[in-house]
């Protein structure tokens, strides 16, 4: 059974006390504003700070880093990726340590290249990491816009790699296939009308390192003014 809510003894059905609701969110992502993303308390665990890729600039990066803490991700919609022609890293690496991953919390890993957009320099500046961010949503957009027209070969021409952003490949059908954070993205962009690119960071806590609880998390939306939503909720919206 899906526990849902803020804490171990969450049950289906119970509507968690600090959640946002799914229009709120809705209307934050369109306005370009970040929103704290919570998955299940029986999957991951965690919140992420989940940003429309399009509306990333410098200062949301030192956000990430600062305020967050994980991995600065970009995750990309299943058709937008195979028309960049991302593959899933783990069928890349001829390792022995790319085989079973065997994941507590999930089949597979959604982790495809890490890239650099062509005109930044290290790519690890907020500066740089936010322009690779930005120029992957204008990709994304294009790509939807003109499947026919943007190719692998004309993402090669403005991404390499290996670089410093790490990208996501969604499941083909998001929510109904997987509950990631990833989908969680990805679908509430759907939702609000945009590129199917967006930015995920887990948020870390300073003093424990571990996941930042979801009460904790709730509180720091509250302090900036920002939602903070219960996947549970973006999964009811979409069924």
């Amino acid at each position: 059974m899906r526990r849902r809510g803020n804490g171990p003894g969450a049950i289906e059905g119970e509507e968690p006390l600090e959640s946002g609701t799914v229009e709120e969110a809705i209307a934050a992502f369109s306005a370009g504003k970040p929103v704290l993303i919570h998955d299940f308390d029986d999957r991951e665990g965690e919140t992420d700070l989940v940003y429309p890729a399009g509306a990333v600039g410098p200062a949301d990066v030192a956000r990430m880093r600062n305020d967050a803490g994980g991995l600065v991700c970009v995750a990309l919609s299943d058709s937008v990726a195979e028309t960049f022609g991302l593959p899933f890293l783990a069928g890349e690496i001829d390792h022995p340590a790319a085989g079973d991953h065997d994941l507590a919390y999930d089949e597979r890993s959604s982790f495809s290249l890490p890239v650099n957009h062509r005109e930044t320099f290290t790519g690890i500046t907020d500066e740089d990491r936010a322009l690779t961010i930005r120029e992957l949503s204008g990709a994304a957009n294009a790509a939807v816009r003109g499947p026919d027209a943007y190719t692998a070969a004309d993402f090669a021409e403005e991404f390499r790699s290996p670089g410093h952003v790490h990208l996501l490949r969604g499941a083909p059908n998001l929510l109904a296939d997987r509950e990631g954070h990833t989908e969680l993205g990805l679908a509430l962009a759907q939702r609000a009308g945009l590129p199917p690119a967006v930015v995920v960071c887990e948020m870390l806590d300073d003093e424990s390192g571990a996941a930042l609880a979801p009460a904790d998390a709730a509180a720091y939306a509250r302090r900036h003014g920002l939602v903070y939503l219960e996947g549970a909720r973006l999964i009811d919206a979409v069924r």
